[in-house]
């Protein structure tokens, strides 16, 4: 069977080793074994993950030393303007944070990188905060701004492009803005990730290209990243623990007094431990399985046909829009106070 990573992810907090700290022991244990320093928080509705990464935390999670802010707004639409509102504040709060220990001098640059490909929407947002600063009034003297496109369309190597831009400015700072993939459906588009680790280009969907980092360019590189798609079988699998789960509740629930005195329609707790040999009868043995045991049936399943298959929300455009807008007013309102 062909080996393929179901579980690509961009998101720090996603990553296994993180995703098992749920508990303070577990946390703890993650902290003393592995070197990864984990803070949650909230600010308003907005979800933050403060995760530190030294060397050793590197060998055991296969993530950049370094430090990673992942905000998230988990009841976030399109129309919820109290959420982005929030979830800019927080941006520019954490954003600010990350970047005090520099010393700013008044001729100092900065340059930012739109990454992507702007003729495809879930990968757009970086040519699109690109294009949103130059539509502001008034833009800081201290940027610099290139979307320089992807290889595919340019036939170079867009580290090269950063590098050669690097060279001849001498910026103090770079900033680079990209789409980035998630392993949770419930997290497209209503997340952001900050790294000072630098990034891949094309990274998100398995395409391996030349770093942009201060390891290769000698100049801090911050990342901002917004996950816009998710691998077609990791949405299957996410779909069918949700209708398993949604089943085994209504079926623990069906003998109870308390399923009789609902008005209206009841739905389960799918979050609460649940009997999942309850749904046995129905759909056989498999339903007990583990995740990961399912997850390793679904590669073997979808190992030809669905390998490279995508998918973005359909209202991509008007969310790329909206982190666009977010990201540059934020950029803009953050260089004013330098």
């Amino acid at each position: 069977m062909q080996n393929l990573n179901w579980q690509r992810t961009d998101l720090i907090d996603e990553s296994e080793e993180v995703v098992l700290h749920q508990t303070k022991e577990q946390k703890d244990t993650l902290e003393q074994s592995s070197g990864v320093q984990i803070e949650d928080k909230t600010a308003g509705r907005v979800k933050i993950t403060d995760v530190q990464v030294n060397a050793e935390g590197k060998k055991q999670i296969g993530k950049k030393e370094g430090k990673y802010i992942t905000l998230s707004v988990p009841t976030l639409t399109l129309e919820d303007e109290d959420g982005f509102e929030q979830l800019e504040k927080a941006l520019l709060e954490n954003f600010k944070t990350m970047h005090e220990s520099i010393a700013w001098k008044e001729d100092d640059k900065i340059l930012i990188i739109g990454l992507g490909n702007r003729t495809i929407t879930p990968d757009a947002i970086g040519p699109y905060v690109i294009d949103h600063l130059h539509s502001l009034e008034q833009i800081d003297d201290k940027f610099v701004m290139y979307a320089p496109g992807v290889t595919g369309q340019t036939g170079y190597e867009t580290g090269e492009f950063v590098a050669a831009l690097a060279e001849r400015l001498q910026p103090k700072l770079i900033i680079v803005v990209d789409a980035l993939a998630t392993r949770a459906s419930d997290r497209l588009c209503k997340t952001i990730q900050l790294t000072d680790t630098g990034i891949h280009p094309g990274s998100g969907v398995g395409n391996q290209r030349k770093e942009i980092s201060y390891e290769m360019l000698g100049i801090p590189v911050t990342a901002i990243g917004i996950p816009t798609v998710v691998d077609a079988p990791v949405l299957i699998a996410d779909a069918v623990e949700v209708m398993l789960r949604s089943i085994a509740a209504r079926v623990a629930e069906r003998g109870k007094p308390s399923s009789k005195l609902s008005l209206s329609s009841w739905r389960p707790d799918i979050n609460k431990e649940l009997d999942m040999s309850l749904v046995t009868p129905i759909f056989g043995e498999w339903a007990t399985w583990t995740k990961e045991e399912r997850q390793q049936l679904f590669e073997e399943t979808f190992a030809a046909s669905h390998a490279q298959l995508m998918v973005t929300p359909k209202e991509a455009d008007y969310w790329i829009d909206k982190y666009a807008t977010i990201i540059s007013t934020m950029l803009m309102n953050w260089a004013n106070d330098l």
